[in-house]
């Protein structure tokens, strides 16, 4: 695949979504959970998932613990959002696909 430099921020914007994703579900799994498992578990380097983690902790979705990170009461909220979000931009990308085919 032929990488553009228009696309190329979307697509590593759009890898870290996805690693903070599969992140997010593990903790909801497997909580409370340490970075070391995490990395383990999902193949990830650690510092990759300490990145993730903080942008979790940063929007209030999980809290650390002396055990490991745990989800807290507003991942739901966060979850129907990003949900709603995502939708919207496969719909645009949709859109633009479209019209590059005509």
């Amino acid at each position: 695949m032929v990488k553009h430099s228009l696309t190329e921020e979307l697509r590593s914007e759009m890898e870290l979504l996805d690693r903070t994703v599969d992140i997010l579900t593990a903790i909801k799994k497997d909580q409370p959970i340490g970075i070391n498992t995490l990395s383990e578990r999902l193949e990830i380097e650690s510092h990759k998932v300490r990145y993730s983690l903080r942008l979790l902790e940063k929007e209030s979705i999980i809290e650390p613990t002396a055990k490991g990170a745990m989800i807290t009461d507003k991942h739901e909220k966060f979850e129907k959002e990003l949900i709603e979000e995502l939708r919207e931009m496969e719909n645009n990308l949709e859109k633009m696909i479209t019209a590059l085919s005509e």
